[in-house]
């Protein structure tokens, strides 16, 4: 024995007897992961976060997180000579001067983008499957903390170069902060040090940015992993796979070296963008005036809807009143509109849970059409968010395609209530129509295309059986109807405003429903398909033996 392995077995010893660590690592090692490709979208959250971290840490040894005023004498001669802040004097040192900087500073901001899409995705699966219900509501209030901090996290980092886009989309967030009756003054005064733009929001946002964000970012992603180790991996129905075992692979070897190799098909996938990509280009911007506004400025994506909600609102619904200005049209599509989407994303889990009176546990995933209220609820925000977003680009929109930019935000103010409704009822429908043909797939087969011939003269088309698990996928999900007094909890005191509550919010989820197939359905299905089957058979044999049955004869004179 070598004396590394000597001393890989000594420290193995002294952190097993101190703390028991063969037993967590047995623990861990044989904790098993269903396989899949959407359980991938986590993992990409994870990955980009750990390559902003990274690079993050490169970018800070360089940063100077000062808004004071200096002379720009780097090496990019059409700023050379210029008024500008020490924090995008050391922007543009990184990306001119330091060798890899620019390439570095690219991949933060890409991975910053893929981090927050990554973690958006993510969610929507959760979502659509239902991978959110008991005992894993904790971790989707997690999930959503970390949805909103990851965007926060991404625009305290987009304002830090101190470039004139970044500094008109801060002056955008001090607007709205602005716009918070009666306090927002203050707490504007308060987050800039003072009449804006100041020279104290730089360092406190890279103070932020760097310190305080990434700390609880990273505390949640610790509780998040912990909770899905503890509560176990959910996993997509099929044959062998109940709400009380996990099928797939261990952690180690198999689980390990996949995750292994996908982190670095993500990193590579983001130094790619961050090589041949060019993003956020801050020398053709300028340094950061308060006087000019770049034409045609657009935030970063996942900022974009907010713009677009300000963008909606009619401007005169502004009051002054006992001395306060309320800038309702300000305040409304910004605060009020985070606050609603943040409420009803954390509280969802209850308020599924309160429609189907459901306390189980759930560890076997949902197919969406299976869910088809809350498919079309999922699909009804997502086209409530795409035209916010659109709206946040209505002047690019207009310019682009010589369209009137009146027209084109009267029709989305009419599109923001009218195509998420459309969205839900025809998603609604949709899911109901698939559930149609698999309950038809599930009691008749798979379409084959052939049709034959019955000796009545009935032409009937021969449908091919389905395996045990493509009949299993069809037919093991739950039938949910509406509430009635006596299933709920407490049905000794049926009046009460949430029992009404509850019962009209079962309703709007189950009312419209498709039956899954019975077992006995399935048997009687199975016994008339088998003697279709034969009757064709027989009459295929009929005809081989009477080649002129089936067919025309003409007589010739």
């Amino acid at each position: 024995m070598s004396t590394i392995d000597k001393a890989a077995g000594g420290v193995a010893n002294f952190a097993d007897d101190t703390v028991g660590a063969s037993k967590v690592v047995n623990g861990f090692a044989r904790k098993i992961f269903p396989d899949h490709w959407s359980f991938m979208l986590g993992e990409i959250t994870l990955y980009s976060f750990v390559i902003l971290l990274l690079t993050g840490t490169f970018l800070t040894l360089w940063y100077e997180p000062s808004a004071a005023e200096t002379t720009y004498t780097g090496n990019y001669i059409p700023l050379y000579g210029q008024h500008v802040s020490e924090a995008y004097q050391s922007a543009l040192r990184i990306s001119f001067d330091i060798r890899g900087g620019l390439l570095m500073r690219q991949i933060h901001h890409w991975a910053a983008l893929v981090f927050v899409a990554a973690t958006v995705v993510h969610m929507a699966r959760v979502f659509f499957t239902g991978a959110f219900r008991k005992p894993r509501e904790v971790n989707w209030v997690i999930g959503s903390i970390l949805a909103i901090l990851a965007v926060f996290e991404g625009f305290t980092g987009y304002s830090l170069p101190d470039d004139l886009l970044s500094g008109t989309g801060i002056r955008i967030a001090q607007a709205i902060i602005l716009a918070v009756p009666v306090v927002g003054s203050y707490i504007s005064f308060f987050l800039f040090g003072g009449e804006f733009p100041g020279v104290d929001f730089i360092p406190r946002f890279f103070t932020i940015h760097i310190l305080l964000l990434p700390a609880v970012i990273l505390a949640l992603i610790a509780v998040h992993l912990m909770l899905v180790v503890v509560h176990k991996h959910t996993q997509y129905p099929g044959p062998g796979r109940t709400e009380d075992n996990v099928v797939g692979f261990p952690l180690f070897p198999v689980y390990m070296a996949k995750a292994g190799g996908f982190f670095f098909i993500v990193f590579g996938v983001i130094a790619a963008l961050g090589a041949l990509v060019q993003i956020n280009a801050i020398w053709a911007y300028g340094a950061y005036d308060p006087s000019p506004v770049t034409a045609g400025s657009q935030p970063d994506w996942y900022m974009g809807w907010l713009d677009g909600a300000v963008r909606l609102m009619p401007g005169w619904f502004e009051f002054t009143l006992w001395g306060f200005t309320f800038s309702m049209n300000i305040f409304i599509p910004t605060t009020v509109v985070i606050l609603l989407t943040m409420g009803v994303m954390v509280l969802y889990p209850w308020i599924e849970q309160a429609a189907t009176g459901d306390r189980r546990e759930h560890h076997l995933l949902d197919r969406p059409r299976n869910q088809p209220t809350r498919t079309g609820l999922g699909v009804m925000a997502l086209t409530f968010y795409i035209l916010l977003w659109i709206s946040g680009g209505n002047d690019i929109i207009a310019h682009m395609m010589s369209l009137s930019i009146n027209d084109i935000t009267r029709s989305l103010r009419v599109l923001v209530f009218a195509l998420p409704a459309l969205a839900f009822v025809v998603t609604k429908r949709i899911c109901l129509g698939l559930q149609r043909k698999d309950r038809e797939k599930a009691l008749h087969g798979r379409e084959t295309g052939r049709i034959v011939r019955l000796p009545h003269g009935e032409f009937i088309e021969v449908h091919a059986p389905l395996t045990d698990l493509e009949r299993w996928t069809l037919v093991q999900h739950d039938s949910l109807r509406p509430m009635e007094i006596e299933d709920r909890v407490d049905a000794g005191n049926p009046d009460t405003l949430f029992g009404k509550v509850q019962r009209r919010l079962s309703k709007f989820y189950f009312e419209d429903r498709v039956e899954p197939v019975t077992p006995t359905e399935l048997a009687a299905a199975h016994h008339d398909h088998h003697g279709e089957l034969e009757q064709a058979h027989a009459d295929e044999l009929d005809r081989a033996d009477h080649p002129a049955i089936g067919t025309s004869q003409t007589t010739h004179s």
